[in-house]
């Protein structure tokens, strides 16, 4: 085999396909980059067994072959190599690579033993923009668990409802929920996608609103198809958890509060918060103003936001980290935050439904 790839091209091939390689596996040969110039085209693939990603790379094949090459050398070489053309030629299991005066000898690996990415059927495609998409991943995939024991909690959920599209994450003390209008209509489908998987998708796409995605699913994976790459991810299985029966529009006190400003304030009480402690933000509501409260083994912080509150005073306590996560996830000026009692969950939601995010509370003791 031998390529000739200009370097810009290759090494960003490579730090897409880079991110379905395993930092721990028992197969040596998923380590490995597989470099596919078997056909017309050229092909880079990594395969975890859970997540797998295939692009294309724009070069000259000046001979035809495959080989798989190991990842974290491979891309260190490349990333090291003068801008310029780069030559691959494989002799055997022998990789020799090319870049003006630098000359590279590594192993290679056999590429019949690579596992290929796993065949997905594409029909009844949904098509999203890469923006869309994106910002739907990034604005909740903060509240997937990340603890490996918490099955369905590592994962999202995506729902499609003939237009619109949802995803959905939970922690266990918070859930994230966006919405999105799709062009089209399509039939209803529901399926859990592993949370690595989503956020490792929302790294490659570009953001561009002009440009889409299609999806397909079958009843074990999931294929993501964009520009001149391929994601395809294990669907996790069984029953997500039944999120609307946890979604509430009732409230007893509600009030609207400058994003930016009330974000400003619960990020400046995390000075005072060492990672290992749980002491919460208090806010204290009333009629004009909601005081802000956190005391801690480091000092105390009190400062008084204005707000337009309706119904009665309230004092509440909240994980101030969790209640960030959400402000940064919206992206109004001003936002209106819903509440029953101090025992019972907060939501922040925009009144066209595009998002909701619910923040559990937490026990305090009343500060003076």
């Amino acid at each position: 085999m031998k390529l000739q790839i200009a370097k810009a091209s290759l090494l960003e091939g490579i730090q897409i396909v880079s991110r379905a390689v395993p930092s721990k596996t028992t197969m040596p040969i998923l380590e490995c980059i597989l470099i596919d110039a078997s056909g017309l085209d050229i092909r880079l693939i990594a395969n975890d067994m859970e997540l797998g990603i295939q692009t294309l790379v724009p070069g000259m094949i000046l001979e035809k072959g495959i080989v798989a090459i190991d990842a974290q050398i491979f891309a260190n070489i490349v990333r090291k190599l003068p801008d310029a053309d780069v030559t691959l030629t494989v002799t055997g299991e022998k990789v020799q690579i090319n870049c003006q005066k630098a000359r590279f000898n590594i192993p290679g690996h056999d590429g019949s033993d690579f596992v290929y990415l796993p065949a997905v059927e594409r029909k009844e495609e949904i098509r999203i923009t890469q923006y869309s998409l994106r910002e739907m991943i990034n604005r909740t995939i903060f509240s997937i668990s990340g603890n490996e024991t918490s099955g369905m909690m590592t994962g999202e959920l995506m729902e499609i409802r003939g237009n619109t599209m949802r995803i959905v994450a939970l922690d266990g003390h918070r859930i994230a929920i966006r919405n999105v209008e799709l062009n089209e209509s399509y039939e209803d489908r529901k399926a859990i996608i592993p949370g690595k998987a989503l956020n490792e998708i929302s790294k490659i796409l570009s953001g561009d609103t002009e440009k889409m995605v299609s999806i397909f699913f079958t009843d074990r994976h999931v294929l993501f198809s964009f520009e001149d790459t391929i994601v395809v991810s294990r669907l996790m299985e069984g029953e997500y958890y039944r999120i609307d029966r946890m979604l509430s529009t009732s409230y007893v006190t509600r009030f609207s509060v400058q994003r930016k400003e009330l974000l400003s304030c619960i990020d400046r009480a995390t000075l005072l918060v060492k990672e290992e402690d749980k002491k919460p933000v208090i806010l204290m509501i009333t009629d004009e103003t909601v005081e802000l409260k956190i005391n801690t083994a480091m000092g105390s912080l009190d400062e008084v936001i204005e707000i337009t509150k309706e119904g009665p005073d309230l004092n509440i306590g909240f994980n101030p980290r969790f209640l960030i996560d959400a402000l940064r996830a919206t992206d109004d000026d001003e936002i209106t935050l819903y509440l029953v009692s101090a025992k019972a969950p907060c939501f922040i939601r925009d009144e066209a439904g595009r998002y909701c995010y619910l923040v559990l509370p937490v026990n305090f003791i009343t500060i003076d």
